[in-house]
């Protein structure tokens, strides 16, 4: 461990100057750096520490993605292209994500499987476990897949948490599952008392017009009932239900809870989209300390979304919040 009361360090070279225990003088042309006794992180422009990006500014998280197995990419991009008439930016394969990443300056990408059936939760979990395994090298973070109509509900969730998965998608309208249904308040208060993050499908969903097992009212019901401690509610809390989300965004139960961004705000003012100004302002009623980035990929191109995020001209606080900071955090990076 670094004492503080060293006065020098020697970096690529160059002799770096501490004065105090937080602070230093910059010598040689080495910019921007940062040397903490106490963590040990150091921020120069030769080798960023992972918070803070090579090019300056906080790093950028999509924290909504999804991707498929190679071999059934095409025909599960198409059929959900074809049932909700939404057009693809990717074809679904991961290298195309990861290509997708590069252009973006995006440094992490949350992946979301789906187990529309309780038997699919081993076979996913598997391959989401391997994704996670290079996670630092590929920029790849998958979350776990589980059905709220599985029996071993806490089989699965202890083994998620005990290989360390950050936490797990449901997805109410595909699983076909109300969110205050017993079967999925049960399962959502064990993953929370396990410290598990739980994303959940927020509103109505494109493909399935009219379905309310996520809807506003319902979510609300299993706030109150479970209070789960790292909750998401994707698509800013409720897709298509926006002036409800809105009437509930100064409550109490809400306070905690975190809203992505994925699928609201478009390049293109569609009409199911949300507009730019009302989705600012529901950033102002809840703070930008919970609100998190996500494009929802493939369904959105990555880096419009972040370049829709930034053209809203936020403080340089709350953008990088948004972007990445909040996610750090949730994410315990």
């Amino acid at each position: 461990m670094f004492m503080a009361i060293l006065h020098t360090l020697k970096l690529n070279g160059h002799h770096i100057y501490i004065s105090g225990q937080l602070h230093l003088q910059k010598e040689a042309g080495v910019k921007n750096v940062i040397f903490h006794t106490q963590d040990l992180c150091f921020r120069t422009n030769l080798k960023c520490a992972k918070k803070q990006r090579k090019n300056g500014g906080f790093m950028i998280i999509d924290f909504h993605t999804h991707t498929f197995p190679d071999e059934l990419a095409d025909r599960a991009v198409g059929t959900l292209a074809h049932s909700g008439g939404i057009h693809n930016y990717l074809d679904g394969r991961v290298d195309s994500l990861k290509e997708s990443m590069k252009k973006a300056g995006i440094d992490y990408s949350v992946l979301l499987p789906v187990a529309t059936k309780p038997n699919q939760c081993d076979t996913i979990n598997t391959l989401a476990l391997k994704t996670n395994e290079t996670s630092k090298t590929t920029g790849l973070i998958s979350f776990g897949a589980i059905h709220p109509a599985c029996e071993n509900f806490r089989e699965i969730l202890n083994w998620l948490s005990n290989n360390g998965f950050k936490g797990i998608k449901l997805h109410p309208v595909f699983q076909k599952t109300n969110i205050d249904d017993m079967q999925s308040l049960r399962l959502i208060e064990y993953a929370s008392a396990l410290g598990l993050i739980i994303l959940i499908h927020a509103g109505f969903d494109v493909s399935f017009p009219g379905c309310d097992e996520s809807s506003v009212d319902r979510l609300t019901t299993m706030i109150q009932e479970v209070k789960p401690e790292k909750l998401v509610l994707a698509h800013m809390g409720g897709w298509g239900q926006w002036n409800e989300v809105s009437s509930i965004l100064e409550k109490d139960y809400m306070k905690n809870v975190y809203l992505d961004t994925s699928s609201c705000i478009k390049k293109l003012n569609h009409n199911a989209s949300l507009p730019i100004e009302k989705f600012k302002k529901m950033v102002n009623i809840h703070g930008a300390d919970h609100i998190l980035f996500g494009s929802d990929s493939p369904w959105d191109d990555q880096k419009d979304a972040v370049d829709l995020i930034k053209e809203c001209r936020f403080s340089e606080k709350d953008t990088d919040d948004i972007l990445g900071k909040n996610a750090v955090t949730l994410l315990n990076l």
